[in-house]
């Protein structure tokens, strides 16, 4: 199969539908979507569609809080920098399959970004000592 650019809505589809098929027969995040978010993929995916479109498209077609989730996730399950390196992992793989060009290049760079700040986000709030002194 030829590898497709990142420029339409389908193909963000494609992109998301393809990443959440790795992510729920993962053995370390997998779990976490299922189990502990519990995640209703018929409600769960078209609101990923809307995130990637507007961060990959500019199409504006996302409004919510993406990170309010993963704070109430993380309060019945901590998510460590192993989590977000895996989810990492299988976004980039997922990329790397199926597409080529300049914006598969810039949505590698914006969800290691993503990863990252919202890892340090995390990090902050599970570490207790910040509250001491």
């Amino acid at each position: 199969m030829s590898k497709r650019t990142l420029d339409s809505p389908e193909a963000v589809r494609f992109l998301v539908d393809s990443f959440y098929e790795k992510v729920q027969i993962d053995s370390l995040i997998g779990p976490i979507f299922t189990h502990v978010a519990q995640v209703d993929w018929s409600k769960h995916l078209p609101k990923m569609y809307a995130f990637w479109e507007s961060l990959i498209l500019g199409n504006n077609a996302y409004d919510g809080h993406p990170f309010r989730p993963h704070l109430i996730v993380n309060q019945k399950h901590t998510l460590t920098i192993e989590h977000f390196e895996r989810w990492l992992q299988l976004f980039s793989a997922t990329l790397s399959e199926n597409f080529t060009g300049e914006a598969a290049d810039q949505v590698r760079q914006r969800a290691t970004q993503i990863a990252l700040v919202w890892n340090n986000k995390l990090e902050y709030i599970n570490n207790d000592s910040f509250m001491e002194g």
